[in-house]
């Protein structure tokens, strides 16, 4: 089974990107995140419409 979701880091490493560049993306709509616990996890079909242009 896919992942379904990403934590910051994982993300940030996957599209070679700051931490900060993600926490902004998420700030601007660009990525969909939620809150699991203490956690912040972004959504894997937002990565994936980012790298396609349609995010």
């Amino acid at each position: 089974m896919d992942k379904l979701a990403y934590s910051i880091n994982e993300t940030a490493r996957t599209l070679s990107l700051g931490r900060t560049s993600i926490y902004a993306m998420i700030a601007d709509g660009r990525l969909v995140a939620f809150k699991l616990g203490r956690r912040t996890l972004i959504k894997a079909d937002s990565i994936q419409r980012l790298v396609a242009g349609q995010g």
